[in-house]
């Protein structure tokens, strides 16, 4: 029998996927204020990454292309809402908000979860859940620093909250697909759709697809478009989700989906490192409210999952990172 992985190793794996999910929007920062439009930063990003994870993405189902046919529906779903949506409207928000506070709106996303499924399929939420919206709602105002000095563009705060919703729609259909989907095939799929809708779009005058091919400025230095770029595909896409995935195979999800909370510490400090962009007192600690309220309504969630998630357990695919 092959030995199963160290859990050091799940546990380097998920904080690699988070890292690299975390540059994603500093990566685009730079793209953005060469000229690019936040839709043809999108197109390229998942575009290439549909393309690299095509291969280990049919691999993956090879054999059992039944089950790619029976989530042709929710996998569309999950690109236009999942992904189209949701970084479309992510690297509209970092044209106007520090990259952090951004991060920390679309996580709100998994607070919008709470509420459409109490609404909508009358699922009330239990204690953990309420304390943990309460604390995420509480956040978001020390996030947006409303009695502060500083003032957040409200054009930017709105595409923030529009990226939770995408974000919503992703832990929504992630939650109905068939188990049986293998990740990198609904991540490969989920993708290209994103890209062939947004391009779609773009070519019929809908939404603005602008692209420059000269020299972006990037952590301080002047360098080739290409750099961002891949970036933005091969390491805050293919590698953040291939380890993800190899990663929640070896921990399982509960524990997982915890420590991919980890990527907005991360997005804020690259932001820091390379940007020069800090959050307020007020917006750090509104940051820590937001984080720890998630956490809460995941442990709430995930105390009552009937899907074994011990050692050796199959996890639940779609809880991979929330990434943006």
């Amino acid at each position: 029998m092959r030995p199963r992985p160290a859990a050091g190793t799940g546990l380097g794996l998920v904080l690699l996927s988070a890292v690299t999910f975390a540059t994603s929007g500093t990566f685009a920062r730079s793209l953005i204020e060469a000229g690019w439009s936040a839709e043809a930063a999108v197109v390229a990003r998942v575009g290439i990454a549909a393309a690299v994870l095509a291969v280990p993405g049919v691999l993956a189902v090879r054999g059992r292309w039944g089950v790619l046919r029976r989530n042709l529906a929710p996998v569309g779903v999950f690109g236009l809402l999942g992904v189209a949506l949701a970084q479309a409207c992510f690297f509209n928000a970092v044209r106007y908000l520090p990259v952090g506070v951004a991060l920390l709106l679309e996580y709100l996303g998994i607070i919008l979860v709470v509420g459409w499924m109490w609404l909508v399929h009358g699922q009330r939420p239990r204690r953990l859940t309420v304390a943990g919206a309460v604390a995420a709602l509480a956040g978001l105002v020390g996030v947006l620093d409303v009695t502060g000095t500083g003032s957040l563009d409200p054009v930017g705060v709105l595409w923030g909250l529009g990226a939770a919703v995408g974000l919503a729609g992703y832990f929504v259909i992630a939650g109905r697909l068939d188990d049986g989907l293998p990740s990198v095939t609904m991540a490969s799929a989920g993708m290209a759709v994103a890209a062939a809708v947004l391009l779609l779009l773009g070519l019929a005058g809908a939404l603005p697809l602008r692209a420059t091919f000269g020299e972006v400025t990037f952590a301080g230095q002047r360098t080739s478009w290409l750099v961002p770029i891949a970036g933005l595909s091969l390491v805050a896409a293919v590698v953040a989700y291939l380890a993800g995935i190899a990663g929640t195979r070896i921990l399982g999800a509960r524990l997982s989906s915890f420590v991919g909370l980890t990527e907005v510490m991360f997005a804020v400090l690259i932001a820091w490192l390379v940007l020069g962009e800090l959050p307020t007192v007020a917006q750090l600690f509104g940051g820590a409210l937001i984080v720890a309220g998630v956490a809460l309504v995941r442990l709430d969630e995930l105390r009552g999952s009937p899907v074994d998630d011990r050692p050796g357990g199959r996890p639940v695919e779609p809880a991979l990172a929330a990434e943006g």
